[in-house]
């Protein structure tokens, strides 16, 4: 079984659910997909340097195989997961937090 393909794309969807569920209205907003851009070419650079050295190995079992230079496919599914949930709560508790604040 693909364990590492099935808790990355899970998470992608569980990532989504929640910024529906929390209506932060990130995937909305421009500077949401330019951060994500920086994000993903540090991606490629530190991850593709560790896994490229072989400091970092990944067992063929667990992965469905694909990469992108030598970073497995899924890495990036859970890095968008990670990064965006990130956002996801730091937006929500923003907000929520001004609206408790407010002297209005």
């Amino acid at each position: 079984m693909k364990e590492y393909t099935l808790v990355s794309i899970g998470s992608v969807f569980i990532t989504i659910l929640l910024n529906k569920l929390l209506k932060t209205g990130l995937f909305k907003r421009i500077e949401y997909y330019i951060y994500l851009i920086f994000i993903i070419i540090g991606e490629l650079v530190v991850n593709g340097l560790i896994t490229a050295k072989g400091i970092v190995k990944y067992n063929s079992r667990f992965f469905i195989g694909l990469r992108i230079g030598s970073i497995p496919l899924e890495d990036f599914f859970f890095g968008f997961s990670m990064v965006t949930a990130t956002i996801i709560f730091w937006e929500f508790f923003k907000k929520r937090f001004r609206r408790e604040n407010s002297y209005e």
